[in-house]
């Protein structure tokens, strides 16, 4: 699956903004299989383009195209199983279920894709720390816990390109590197694209594109 902007910009962006971005204005592909870093300071738009790419913004000029779907004018039906089948997504304000406990936050999207088994789910739980924990409600756990779960749901189904908006911001080394490891395995069993913003360069994965805004 191939991802392309062409002249795409957040309508409130001014001239100045976006002729300094190397995204916002332009014409840029993504191919599936590249892992792309997308790095720049608050205010230039990082998770706009997550939510653009999962068709959430459209308060935009320009086009944009998730292979043959124009994510502009695509119907919700066509969205929703471009979601379920194509495109996951971490978000960064988490979006978790908070009344729920750990594990049914978890088995609700493992139960609606059945590509992982519970067994597998527990051992992923067991190498990201939070096995423990999986009966506790996701409001009493702290936010880095919150972000690995969050990481964990979206590898709960098939997807051709996974959108890591900061995933690992509430992490530590350690945590950060149990989740690359996890979220690299899976991509690579995907043969999938992933895209993760920063706020600056870093050297969690192999990129094969890095882009400012």
């Amino acid at each position: 699956m191939q991802l392309s902007l062409k002249g795409v910009f957040p309508k409130f962006f001014t001239e100045s903004q976006c002729a300094q971005s190397g995204i916002w204005g332009k014409e840029v592909v993504f191919n599936q299989g590249n892992c792309v870093l997308v790095y720049g300071a608050s205010g230039t738009g990082k998770t706009l383009l997550i939510h653009t790419l999962y068709g959430l913004f459209k308060n935009l000029d320009g086009i944009v195209h998730s292979d043959s779907y124009n994510l502009s004018g695509i119907t919700l039906n066509h969205l929703s199983l471009l979601r379920a089948t194509h495109i996951s997504i971490v978000f960064q304000d988490i979006r978790l279920f908070p009344d729920l406990t750990l594990l049914e936050n978890l088995e609700i999207k493992r139960l609606m894709t059945n590509t992982v088994s519970k067994q597998e789910l527990e051992l992923w739980l067991q190498r990201m720390e939070l096995l423990d924990k999986k009966d506790k409600r996701v409001s009493i756990l702290s936010f880095g816990e919150q972000q690995k779960i969050a990481i964990i749901r979206a590898l709960l189904q098939p997807f051709e390109w996974l959108l890591l908006d900061e995933p690992f911001a509430w992490l530590d080394d350690v945590q950060t590197e149990a989740a690359i490891h996890l979220v690299t395995e899976v991509v690579r069993l995907n043969r999938a694209g992933m895209m993760i913003t920063s706020l600056k360069e870093d050297d969690h994965f192999y990129y094969t594109q890095k882009m400012q805004l």
